[in-house]
């Protein structure tokens, strides 16, 4: 999963502009649906943090899919405003403003959720049965920021609008807070399609679908405002 999106909105930089970004942790082969019934037994219980071994595993489950509907969300935050620009429908442009508004509401909803699984009392999580030993950390402790090299700025988890950052245009605008990235090679249709087939979003689907998704996306891409 790329959680990129956790330091982008935290930082005062802008990848339109050029600015890279990695996510905070890593999420890597972890569903965020249980499995089987061996993930869900009739007998677990998940009690209030901390939470005990036996139920560590559905506990990261349930944070993966906190993290999950944050990630989709936010693509759907940049995907939305970065196709208004070429609509030439007023109709479409009312359908594009109004979808996208709750794109937003929903990511930052989702981004709240998502926090509580990286904060005390629940941070601290580890999946037992993932291979990749999936961690959740507590993003605002400082000994774990310092192992993981990361700063407070970036990672506190009581930050869920985005930051001031640089804007269009960097030696003659002052920095402000807004939804990023919005180019189309960033934030439109294909780099959409493809963040959701790189996440494994459409894992099991034929190659038709994806043949299929790619054409929509690119004509979407391509649109022109008359």
């Amino acid at each position: 999963m790329d959680l990129s999106w956790y330091t982008r909105y935290r930082s005062e930089e802008n990848p339109d502009l050029g600015a890279i970004f990695k996510g905070p942790f890593n999420i890597l082969n972890e569903p965020g649906i249980p499995l089987n019934d061996t993930d869900t037994p009739p007998t677990i219980t998940v009690p209030p943090p901390p939470i005990p071994a036996g139920a560590q595993r559905i506990q990261a489950i349930a944070n993966t899919a906190g993290f999950h509907f944050a990630f989709i969300e936010q693509g759907g935050t940049s995907l939305y405003p970065t196709l208004a620009l070429k609509a030439t429908s007023d109709v479409v442009l009312r359908i594009l403003l109004s979808i996208g508004g709750v794109e937003i509401d929903h990511f930052s909803l989702w981004h709240d959720k998502a926090d509580n699984a990286v904060s005390q009392p629940l941070a601290g999580v580890i999946d037992p049965e993932n291979p990749n030993g999936a961690t959740f950390p507590d993003l605002n402790d400082p000994a774990t920021l310092a192992r993981l090299q990361l700063q407070l700025e970036l990672t506190q988890t009581n930050k869920i609008l985005p930051e001031p950052c640089d804007f269009l245009f960097r030696e003659s605008m002052p920095p402000c807070s807004v939804i990023r990235p919005t180019s189309t090679a960033l934030g439109g249709a294909v780099a959409t399609v493809k963040s959701f087939m790189a996440d494994g979003l459409f894992n099991g689907q034929p190659e038709s679908f994806f043949d299929f998704a790619m054409r929509l996306a690119a004509a979407a891409d391509n649109a022109q405002r008359e």
